[in-house]
């Protein structure tokens, strides 16, 4: 075989080689995977005080993700907006982040079985009369400016008051620019006990506003991970390993009070609306 020959022979098997390459197989010979998560949202992740490692349930998932593909974690920090472009640009492996699936994000990013059913809440003043969402249509509502809080206020064709923090939301309810105040069930649920010892008190509405699941983003087209990584959240899921990681820094005996009841399946036995 000729020198030419040779190589043009090698570069076929080279690109062959790249062609039948998959994410699973790379994140499996580098030994580590790269998981994307919140820079400072907690309880998900944030720095310690003391530390100043990474900690909170999203970067608990991912040990435990890596510890059951044998490999080590590599916590890359990144912004709420970020999440999604980091995934497509192949800078994180996995983005773990409180990552609500959407249609649009849906058409970006692939997405594993959700590991638990987020929702949007409505909190209003303990004497309010209204019982269900519905009782606040046409009524103006508080928010975070651009969120899924704001979505929901929307959907349920309601008016939206929206601020940049939400702080300043909850204070609009104190002093009567808006009914209530919208945001994710582990805000809420922290508003609702501080306001027992400050402030006009607050109660919750049962009725969630919206349903959110939450799962895993990856890149599109890379069925080995997206398997694997659905394999994965099944056998944690089992095993109790999230129920443990969630009772760590949301359950009940954190400020967050809550339980999870959710189990990992196919996000096709769901029964909610497609955030657009």
């Amino acid at each position: 075989m000729t020198s030419w020959t040779l190589s043009v022979a090698l570069a076929a098997t080279a690109l062959a080689g790249s062609a039948n390459a998959d994410q699973l197989a790379d994140i499996m010979a580098a030994k580590v995977i790269r998981c994307g998560t919140f820079a400072d949202v907690p309880p998900f992740a944030s720095p310690d005080p003391k530390t100043r490692e990474m900690v909170g349930f999203d970067v608990d998932l991912c040990g435990a993700i890596a510890h059951e593909l044998g490999v080590k974690p590599e916590i890359k920090p990144v912004s709420v907006e970020a999440r999604v472009p980091e995934v497509k640009l192949g800078h994180v492996d996995i983005a773990v982040a409180n990552l609500a699936y959407t249609v649009s994000r849906a058409e970006q990013i692939q997405f594993s079985d959700p590991y638990y059913l987020a929702k949007e809440m409505l909190i209003v003043k303990v004497g309010d009369d209204g019982q269900k969402k519905a009782d606040f249509a046409g009524v103006r509502l508080a928010s975070t400016k651009g969120s899924t809080s704001e979505l929901a206020i929307r959907l349920n064709k309601s008016q939206p008051l929206t601020f940049q923090d939400t702080g300043s939301a909850y204070l609009a309810v104190q002093q009567g620019k808006a009914r209530g105040m919208v945001a994710n069930t582990m805000t809420t649920t922290k508003i609702v006990n501080d306001s027992k010892t400050k402030g006009a008190e607050m109660r919750m509405i049962d009725e969630p506003m919206l349903y959110q699941p939450i799962g895993i983003g990856m890149k599109k087209d890379e069925p080995a991970l997206t398997a694997k990584i659905n394999e994965i959240l099944v056998s944690l899921d089992k095993s109790g390993e999230i129920n443990r990681i969630w009772d760590k820094w949301l359950g009940p005996n954190t400020e967050f009070k809550m339980t999870r009841t959710d189990k990992v399946v196919p996000i096709t036995e769901l029964k909610f609306d497609p955030i657009p």
